[in-house]
């Protein structure tokens, strides 16, 4: 006899209701060629003394097993699994519980992609962590967007716009976005120009995926941002690096390989390079773009955190420089607003962006209407720019005062360029002080650390001074470790 105290394992303390439990496990007896067709089960007051329910529980498993025709119930005479069900070998029998079909592998043919080092995002309530330059959320108008996005939910008319063209973006949001990249970076653009993405990473993916391609090449920095080098690396194209310093990619470099092979795009981040900050200087900016025509390349612009510079009036991007179509910018609204408010946008020829929407549907409906609806309310009252204008000041104090924290407790241990704007300072160690130390920290977790350059990103923007004069205190602490190991 068929032990289905075996067969049927009833878990009470999973939300699932036992008589589906019961269903399931049969189900499952049935599909690995336990139960053949035809099979008699136990009546349900017998299957009821086996399992140890209520007979209405097995009665209930029974009822759904019929509606699903996985048996037949013939009443006051049998249950049986269906005549229909095919003859199938049986599965090797175990009294242990059954296995999870998905605690399987996946054994048919399977596109690998490289993984990137796991993040450990779960912080304990004492750990400090340095980000890579977040902006704080306490000076985020974070609140107004969302009293607004609660209110475009109620309005009749909001609702419908909110579901239209979200593949692209609504056009309430990029009508906006062509006003302020106009005012802001002097972009001359059409709403056709624009494509709205779940932040920049989706940008630069469904850039890269309609660029290259395995006989390609495209030229990036090194060191440069990852989540970049993967989406390009995953389209089979080969990367090739080429230095940064302090005046930002080695354009002649750049020059040299186009002249020894076919270069299909250049990915920079001219602003404040990643993970340097290092801003690439006018003279490399206009031959750039002079290479860019002369051997017929797209450059790539990710222009993350343009609105904030404090020395000066910002560097007007690639893009709003004249150009033949072939340079593809990419801007997002984190750095503005939260890293949780994924909206991002991508600008390019029409026939560019209608190919970027049509390969957005395949993977992904759209946006977040009423967000973006919110969003664009937020920047046709100004609000936005109010609060980048009072956001750049505090960044920009918050980045002097650690400026002079550095110079006091860490200028022994430590080399760095002060940015011009960002969120962030790139902060190389001495070549004594191996910066693999600085990852096993107690109480203290870096985001990023680049071990190649022995060096890591000292996000400043979301801390206060006495945050920062904390950190600062860590490290310092940390450093002194170096000087008295034997």
């Amino acid at each position: 006899m068929i032990p289905f105290d075996r067969i049927v394992i009833i878990d009470k303390n999973i939300k699932n209701p036992i008589y589906r439990q019961i269903a399931i496990c049969i189900i499952n007896a049935i599909r690995n060629g336990i139960l053949k067709a035809e099979a008699h089960l136990p009546g349900s007051r017998e299957l009821a003394k086996i399992l140890g329910v209520h007979r209405k529980t097995v009665i209930a498993a029974y009822d759904e097993l019929y509606a699903q025709d996985w048996i037949i119930i013939v009443p006051k005479k049998y249950v049986a699994v269906s005549a229909h069900i095919p003859s199938l070998k049986p599965h090797k029998w175990s009294q242990t519980n059954p296995s999870v079909s998905y605690e399987n592998n996946f054994n048919l043919p399977l596109k690998i992609i490289e993984e990137q080092e796991p993040v450990n995002n779960i912080i304990s309530a004492s750990e400090i962590i340095i980000d890579d330059g977040y902006p704080d959320i306490g000076l985020s108008p974070i609140d107004s967007l969302l009293k607004t996005y609660r209110s475009l939910t109620l309005r009749k008319q909001a609702i419908k716009n909110a579901h239209s063209n979200t593949a692209q973006g609504t056009l309430e949001l990029r009508e906006q976005l062509v006003i302020y990249l106009s005012e802001t970076r002097g972009l001359n653009i059409t709403t056709d120009n624009i494509i709205i993405t779940h932040g920049a990473q989706m940008s630069i993916y469904l850039s890269s995926y309609l660029i290259l391609n395995k006989n390609a090449a495209i030229i990036v920095a090194r060191p440069n941002y990852p989540t970049a080098n993967s989406a390009f690396k995953e389209t089979g194209a080969k990367i090739i690096e080429v230095n940064v310093d302090d005046n930002g990619i080695d354009v002649n470099a750049v020059e040299q390989l186009c002249k020894n092979q076919k270069i299909s795009a250049v990915y920079v981040i001219p602003h404040h390079h990643y993970p340097t900050t290092v801003t690439l200087s006018v003279e490399r900016r206009m031959k750039l773009l002079e290479l860019s025509q002369v051997f017929s390349f797209t450059i790539i612009e990710d222009d993350y955190d343009y609105d904030y510079h404090y020395s000066s009036s910002p560097y007007l991007p690639l893009a709003s420089a004249g150009h033949s179509g072939n340079i593809i910018y990419i801007g997002s609204f984190s750095k503005m607003l939260d890293p949780s408010i994924r909206i991002g946008f991508m600008l390019a020829p029409k026939n560019f962006i209608t190919q970027s929407v049509a390969l957005r549907n395949a993977i992904d409906a759209g946006g977040d209407g009423y967000m973006q609806n919110a969003l664009a309310i937020m920047i046709k009252e100004g609000e936005l720019k109010r609060h980048l204008k009072k956001a750049k000041k505090v960044y920009q104090q918050r980045r002097d005062y650690l400026d002079s924290l550095l110079n006091k407790e860490l200028s022994q241990y430590i080399s760095y360029q002060l940015p011009t704007g960002g969120m962030a300072i790139w902060i190389k160690l001495l070549p004594q002080y191996p910066i693999s130390q600085l990852e096993v920290m107690k109480g203290l977790k870096i985001k990023t650390i680049n071990l190649e350059q022995n060096a890591f990103r000292f996000g400043f923007a979301s801390m206060n001074e006495k945050e920062l004069e904390d950190v600062v205190h860590l490290l310092s602490l940390e450093f002194k470790k170096f000087i008295h190991q034997p």
